[in-house]
């Protein structure tokens, strides 16, 4: 085995520059202030949520002795660096990945959480650890100050009697959480002013009842005729944003005769779902590398009755996808990386996109203007024009290249 280091655990397959990092002070705080109930941990009781690439559940094991250790990572990225990490290490037999849910989490006593931006998703995997996790299960949630809010002790304390906010580190903070509140769908809100306070102030408050799970949610746009469901950790929720929107607008133009379509990063499903729902002759597939982004988009197609014209899969962007074998790819593409904006990923896609397209196939891409895509567009993948522009917006088509 390899002796283990912070510094050698690598991002990929995600991007790599100078100002991306594997591995950051709050997950070396998290697995220092959950040293010892780790280590006193049997196999099997530790679960880790939300680890980037690997720091968590490989720090646990390597430097705590943690055996059988659950995973779940939303973004696909993130497992395949994990399984990377491990076997550079020689610790791929020290976790299994597993979905967010019972199997996860059930009987666990130690939760290891990087707290997610999102307090939507905080909300979900909070109420899915009360519910099946060990009663005496203790969560080290931490995460970059920059990054934390009031809030989440909030959402956190539907469903924990303490909320514990420890001492802030290089920037970084962690909460410890423990005692679950017995199920309820009367819960009554919080009581005392704990939680009110500060994040350095801990939360003992009074809780007979938490609130019932309601995921994933659903919300109907009547403008646009359409469902849109999300789980917590969807980017936009049951909203459509507004790049999406703009994009929804000229979709009747993008390939009328295409009999194939990719909706490439597809969040919550909504262009897979309307172009489906507009051309009943089409075969569209539905990719993001989200696991919640996966989930919603199925509750989505289901929802408006299009689940057997549209294919939802979890991939690194177009990985498992054949060369040539798209007609049409919508794509409205992140300009984050985790929580760095970083325009990396953008490239990388447009790579894909360009190998996946059919000759003469169209990419349809909707970005914030300033990014000024279309040289890159043009580069990568074929002759591009500006469809549409409003004051935040450009559309453009890209045409890929006869081969």
């Amino acid at each position: 085995m390899t002796s283990f280091s912070f510094d050698a655990l690598g991002r990929w397959p995600d991007v790599e520059a100078d100002n991306l990092f594997a591995a950051d002070a709050a997950d070396r705080l998290i697995l220092d202030e959950a040293a010892a109930a780790v280590k006193a941990s049997a196999p099997g009781e530790v679960a880790v949520v939300g680890d980037s690439y690997g720091a968590l559940t490989l720090g646990a094991a390597a430097l705590h002795g943690a055996a059988d250790i659950r995973v779940h990572q939303d973004a696909l990225s993130g497992e395949l660096a994990l399984a990377h990490n491990a076997e550079g290490f020689g610790l791929g037999e020290s976790f299994q990945t597993m979905p967010l849910g019972a199997e996860l989490l059930g009987g666990a006593h130690v939760v290891l959480l990087r707290l997610p931006r999102s307090l939507d998703a905080l909300d979900e995997i909070a109420g899915l650890i009360a519910e099946h996790a060990a009663a005496d299960v203790t969560i080290y949630a931490g995460g970059m100050i920059k990054h934390l809010a009031l809030a989440m002790n909030e959402v956190l304390a539907r469903y924990f009697v303490e909320v514990h906010p420890g001492l802030a580190r290089q920037k970084a903070r962690v909460l410890t959480v423990r005692d679950t509140t017995a199920p309820s769908t009367d819960f009554a809100g919080p009581v005392g002013a704990g939680v009110a306070g500060s994040l350095a102030r801990s939360s003992q408050l009074q809780r007979t009842t938490r609130p019932a799970q309601v995921w994933p949610q659903r919300e109907f746009h009547a403008d646009l005729g359409l469902w849109v469901c999300a789980h917590g950790g969807a980017f936009a929720g049951t909203r459509v944003d507004i790049g999406t929107r703009f994009l929804l607008g000229v979709l009747h133009e993008a390939k009328p005769d295409a009999a194939s379509a990719i909706d490439l990063g597809c969040g919550t499903g909504v262009l897979a779902s309307a172009l489906a729902m507009a051309r009943p002759g089409i075969s569209v597939t539905a990719t993001d590398q989200s696991a919640a982004a996966v989930a919603s988009a199925r509750a989505t197609t289901e929802a408006n009755g299009v689940a057997d014209r549209v294919r939802v899969v979890r991939d690194d962007g177009l990985a498992s996808q054949p060369d040539a074998s798209a007609e049409l790819i919508l794509l409205n593409p992140p300009f984050h990386v985790g929580s760095t904006v970083h325009a990396g990923i953008a490239p990388r896609l447009f790579t894909d996109a360009a190998r996946v397209l059919a000759p003469g196939g169209e990419l349809w891409t909707v970005f914030n203007s300033h990014l000024g895509y279309r040289p890159a567009l043009t580069r990568i993948v074929g002759p591009t024009r500006q469809v549409a522009r409003n004051a935040k917006f450009t559309i453009t088509v890209s045409t890929r290249n006869q081969r």
